[in-house]
Parts: structure tokens; sequence; C-alpha cells
């Protein structure tokens, strides 16, 4: 498997052409949102002077008016970079994945399943999702699969309107086990005891009607970070061995993102949060800066080095 430093090079070296055409396409685009920009919000502007002196409730006027122009704004915003995008992903992104291994597929438009984040327990049931950049393999013998996600939940205001918020955004991660696990483990970032110290945080882990039974792990670095939950308390210890546990913090410091992780079946599943599209081009920064670059590259190496990091490449466990 590629290093960070070899997609680096790869990115800036082998792709330097074609980052180079994309950076005079960039600066065009950015020059036209910026025009279409100042266009549409005169427009906007000028509408609702125009209207407001027909409006009673003002301040509906500006809440209303305010919502379209950001929601019209985004869709427009969206319509004139999508054609950047797709050459970006299609240049850029699937090289870089394919010079992980070429065996590898990748396909811009998809996501991981529905199914696969409900099996894995981690944030309920979505009432819509959403996704792209779908990749799938096999990585020195293990099957992966991973993608950019958007699950979100209906909500129903006072008045009896769809809200929707985010249950989970960001890169989700679906790799195979070397064993067959019967119970299920999920593992949490650990937020009640870091926000109410040890005494709360520890009552309200414990309370937690939602999950199976609270495990709890004799290295205090894990404990720190995470809080698990398992219908089968040795199981769950025999999964977690020092090793692991210490395997997995490693991951969450490179993340520096939350991470939610579920054993289930011969699968782990895990989700790493972010807040944004992991693999959207920069339209406002040059693609030759070295932090845009890393920031593709490093996610990328994330997802994949899964298999390095945990070993599960390694017979740990044999199937059963």
């Amino acid at each position: 498997m590629k290093t960070t430093s070899e997609l680096t090079d790869f990115y800036y070296k082998t792709l330097h052409p074609t980052l180079q055409e994309l950076e005079i396409e960039r600066k065009h685009l950015r020059h036209r949102i910026i025009v279409v920009g100042v266009i549409y919000s005169l427009i906007v502007l000028l509408l609702a002077i125009a209207i407001a002196p027909l409006v009673n409730e003002t301040s509906n006027f500006i809440y209303f008016t305010a919502f379209g122009y950001f929601a019209l704004g985004a869709i427009i915003y969206k319509f004139l970079i999508k054609d950047y995008t797709s050459v970006f992903k299609q240049n850029i992104i699937k090289p870089l994945i394919h010079a992980i291994d070429e065996k590898l597929s990748y396909n811009s438009e998809h996501h991981i399943s529905e199914h696969l984040f409900k099996r894995s327990d981690l944030f309920g049931v979505p009432d819509r999702m959403n996704g792209n950049d779908y990749v799938r393999g096999n990585i020195d013998g293990t099957n992966i699969e991973f993608s950019d996600l958007h699950a979100e939940k209906r909500h129903k205001n006072s008045k009896g309107k769809d809200n929707w918020s985010t249950i989970f955004k960001g890169l989700f991660i679906v790799a195979e086990f070397n064993k067959n696990f019967h119970g299920k483990t999920v593992i949490l970032p650990d937020t009640a005891q870091s926000t109410f110290g040890n005494l709360i945080g520890n009552w309200l882990q414990s309370n937690n009607f939602s999950r199976d039974e609270l495990v709890k792990m004799d290295d205090n670095n894990f404990e720190k970070e995470f809080v698990v939950y398992s219908s089968d308390q040795i199981e769950a210890r025999y999964i977690l061995s020092h090793a692991l546990m210490k395997k997995l913090l490693i991951f969450k410091d490179k993340s520096k993102r939350p991470v939610y992780i579920s054993f289930i079946g011969n699968h782990i599943h895990m989700a790493v949060y972010y807040d944004k599209d992991l693999f959207e081009p920069s339209v406002f920064r040059s693609l030759l800066e070295y932090k845009i670059a890393m920031e593709y590259v490093k996610t990328l190496h994330l997802a994949i080095s899964i298999v390095d990091e945990l070993k599960l490449n390694q017979k740990l466990w044999s199937k059963q």
C-alpha cells in the first residue's frame, strides 16, 4: 500500500498536467460564480424592495426571502460547478484511488447502501440518505468499501412542517473481519464523560437505554476517548484486545475527527464524522496548493489504511 508521501508525489508529478488545466478552468469558474452571484443578489434585493410594501408581516417576509435566497443560490452554485466537479473526480480522484490499488473500483455517483448503514447500528434508522464517491475493492485479501454519506432524520415542527436534522455526515467505511461474531459490539465517542466528568458521565453511559450493556475496558486512554456497548461482554473484550484498542486510538488520532465503530457479523463498520463533502474540488483555492492536495490524499489514505492499521488482513481470529 502506498504511503501518503508516495500519493502526494503522484498527485503533483503524474497528475500535474491535468491539475494545470483544471487550475485554469477553476479561475474562470471562480470569476463566473462571482459575476453570477452579484447579479443574482441584486435581482433578489430589487424584488424584495419592490414586494416589501405589499407585505403585512415583515418578519416572515424577511425570513422567507433569506431562506429562498440561500436555497436557490445553493442550487445555482451546484449547477455552475457540476461539470468542473465531474472532470475533477474522473481525472484526479479516480487516478489517485487506482494509484493505491488498480483493483479498486470508483463511482462518483454511488454511495454505501442504506442496508449497510442500518446494519452498523451506529446512528439509528435515517429517513433519507444520500452520498457519493463510492469506492469498493479488495486490499491484501480484505474486502472493503467506503463513501461519502449524509444521513438525516425527519422531524415535525409546531406547524406540522418537516424539518431535517443530520444524524451523520462524513466518511463511512465497511470492511470484512476474520471472524463471525455472535454478538454486537458498538464503540462510540465518549462525549458524556468528557462533558460531565467521570461520575455523571459513567451514570449517563450506564443508563443509555437505547444501547446494549455498557462494557468497561481496562485501558484508561481508550476509556477517555470511547464508550463501548455490547450484547456480549465476553466477546466484546475478546474483540477489543489491548493491541486493537491501541490501533483504534491511533486511527482516531490520525483522523482528528469523531470516530464510531461497530463489530457485527463478520464486518467492521467505521464512521468518521466530517462537516463537508470530502472529495469535492476547491473552487476558491488553488488545486496546486499543498494543503488542498493533502486533504484529498490523507482522506483517501485514511479510508484504505484501515486494513493495515487494524491488521484486518491477518488471521487474528479464525472464522467460525
